[in-house]
């Protein structure tokens, strides 16, 4: 039904056909093309309606996630375009009612291309409308959520005059009619700074004295605000007790930072775009930024355009530090003190989105430093709504507790050590000693950090690093992830969260990172390579045939091999009496050779992914790899 509203709002249209799009948003070939934009989108929702009703993955729990592969997806600039083509991302929409900026119904269009690439799974980044206070660039971060029950109109096409509700439920319908899932990022922690619950529920924030200054960035003046600043010694204290899980009477901030924050003020009020307080004796305040909540020393940047929510109203502990909002002081793990009515409004967010749009699960960001009972209601809440309902966790570390907990995936460490074989084989390594409870993603690049092709020196280098490490991320315990753009070798990062040098971070302005302005990707020309498209979806084909032992996460399923050359990285995949042989070279100028003991009998052994044959000799074989290939042997 929602599906057929978008197309009697286009049909009704009256628009020209001046309109550009990406030819390989629907063709494979990478040009554009100008159509007119009503008949053109019109076209795509009765493509994907012809086809019969698709099934999903299926799994009880979430657990089809293990047998999933993602596509990332940031709608504002995914399907992102340059339309009228003038040079630039127009942020308001056009007088025909179409934005430049990426949509819903755009990514209605683009879902066939998504599937075509194998993926089962649609992640979006935060959808939420997003604040104004304190935000950065043109467009805010999605991650600054004004209101999290409200979807950012900014989403919509105006055109339609149907509201950014309705095409959000028609974007989900659109997937689940092709089979693909919905997984949708929340924050339950944070929020923008002029949030919608401020003026409502004032005590489910922290204030400070109006008078406080900010702590300019890179200074230590104890008298402005900015994350706690402790001694050195503190922060050894800190540091063992939290590494030992003591968390009782944890090392508090200093009394000058502490009496910054003030009680919960009687009286809100909006002025000159942000929320002012009153007090009951009559101090005028505010609210605070946020900063990075561990280690306590974090040198980020502090986060001015969001907040921490006060999760616990202790009048202990009324204010912000590590021991407020990470790692919890036993005395606040307490339902005493549990901000009830918060608590019962962030449990509320899954089932409403549930049960008004019919998503499949969530990545709940940070999740980890969530509160264990409020994140055990979370979980609970959203199972009785749907006992098939996905849980990922924004975690780099796959853990039994994870597991216990209800997650069915966790992000991992595999972007921090894609590029560096050594240490890639350090961590697969790891995960071959003490297991994988659960997957972890299978990418090297996600919105934080830098990307594949512009790894390496980037260019040539960087395509063929992204092959290299895709197919090796395909045979680990670990769900494939495509962060949307890497098929077509995006070397922009969306944010320059983690892994980046200060001296990239120079380079990339937070003002100009997609995260916080507009951008599209260079759809048009692919950034002059040949679009990986093909391969990934090969590369996925492969790993379907061997599913059950890929995911096998037990100790003992996965473990690096040495071989007379450091180059080569070789990981062998044991399970189910079943044995695969990974090898791939991480010269990207050379070839690369060694011999590689298949314990076989049999005189030839093919390559899974090139269905080249190798000659075998006394159970060996000897292996010459172009710069960047890789291979996969079934022994």
């Amino acid at each position: 039904m929602s599906l057929e509203k978008i197309l009697v709002s286009l049909k009704s249209l009256d628009t020209s056909s001046d309109y550009s799009v990406p030819t390989l948003w629907d063709s494979g070939e990478v040009s554009i093309k100008y159509v007119n934009p009503a008949t053109y989108y019109t076209t795509a929702i009765e493509n994907i309606l012809s086809q019969p009703k698709a099934q999903l993955q299926p799994g009880t729990g979430g657990e089809w996630t293990k047998s999933s592969a993602i596509y990332n997806v940031f709608v504002r600039v995914t399907t992102a375009f340059d339309h009228n083509q003038d040079g630039k991302i127009e942020i308001e929409p056009s007088a025909s009612g179409f934005r430049e900026t990426g949509t819903f119904l755009k990514s209605i269009a683009l879902l066939p291309y998504i599937k075509q690439l194998g993926a089962s799974v649609v992640h979006l980044l935060p959808i939420t409308s997003i604040g104004q206070d304190g935000n950065k660039g043109t467009l805010g971060s999605p991650y600054a959520i004004k209101n999290p029950y409200k979807i950012d109109e900014n989403l919509s096409e105006p055109a339609l005059k149907l509201g950014v509700e309705a095409e959000f439920k028609a974007f989900v319908d659109a997937c689940h009619h092709l089979g693909l899932r919905v997984v949708t990022e929340f924050v339950f922690r944070t929020m923008s700074k002029d949030g919608d619950w401020i003026p409502e529920h004032p005590d489910w924030f922290y204030w400070i004295n109006d008078r406080t200054p900010n702590r300019a960035p890179g200074t230590s003046d104890e008298q402005s605000y900015g994350n706690p600043i402790f001694s050195e010694e503190e922060l050894k204290v800190i540091k063992a007790k939290v590494e030992e899980k003591s968390l009782n009477s944890l090392p508090e901030p200093h009394r000058v930072y502490k009496d910054m924050f003030v009680s919960t003020p009687t009286r809100v009020e909006m002025q000159n775009g942000r929320y002012v307080g009153t007090t009951a004796d009559g101090k005028t305040c505010r609210i605070p930024g946020a900063f990075a909540d561990w280690p306590p020393d974090d040198i980020q940047p502090p986060w001015n355009d969001v907040t921490y929510l006060k999760i616990f109203d202790h009048p202990d502990f009324n204010y912000i530090a590590y021991n407020t909002i990470r790692m919890y002081d036993e005395r606040l793990e307490n339902n005493a003190y549990a901000n009830c009515t918060l608590w019962e409004k962030i449990i509320g967010i899954i089932p409403h989105y549930k049960k008004e749009y019919g998503i499949d699960g969530v990545m709940i960001d940070m999740g980890h430093a969530l509160p264990s009972t409020l994140k055990q209601e979370l979980i609970s809440t959203a199972r009785e709504c749907d006992p098939d309902f996905a849980f990922w966790d924004e975690n780099f570390k796959t853990t039994e507790t994870g597991r216990k907990e209800g997650y069915n995936a966790v992000m991992g460490s595999i972007p921090f050590v894609g590029d560096k074989p050594n240490e890639f084989k350090g961590y697969i390594n790891y995960l071959g000693q003490v297991g994988a409870p659960l997957p972890v993603f299978g990418t090297a690049e996600n919105h934080n950090c830098p990307r594949n092709a512009a790894r390496l020196g980037g260019g040539k280098t960087g395509m063929m690093y992204s092959k290299l490490v895709w197919s090796l991320c395909a045979v680990l315990p670990a769900v494939p992830f495509i962060h949307s753009g890497m098929e077509i070798c995006e070397t922009q990062p969306i944010n320059t969260g983690l892994d980046f040098t200060p001296e990239e971070q120079k380079r990339y302005p937070s003002e100009t990172l997609p995260l916080f302005s507009e951008y599209a990707y260079n759809w048009a020309t692919a950034n002059r390579f040949p679009t990986l498209n093909n391969y990934i979806r090969h590369i996925l084909e492969v790993r379907a045939k061997y599913l059950d032992v890929i995911m096998c996460g037990i100790p003992g399923a996965l473990f690096a091999i040495e071989t007379e050359n450091p180059k080569l990285l070789v990981i062998q995949r044991e399970a189910n009496g079943k044995k695969l042989l990974f090898a791939g070279n991480y010269n990207f100028e050379n070839r690369e050779s060694c011999s590689l003991w298949l314990d076989t009998n049999q005189s030839a052994a093919v390559d899974l992914f090139s269905e080249k044959s190798y000659r075998v000799e006394n159970g060996s074989v000897w292996l010459t790899l172009e710069p960047g290939e890789s291979v996969l042997f079934a022994l």
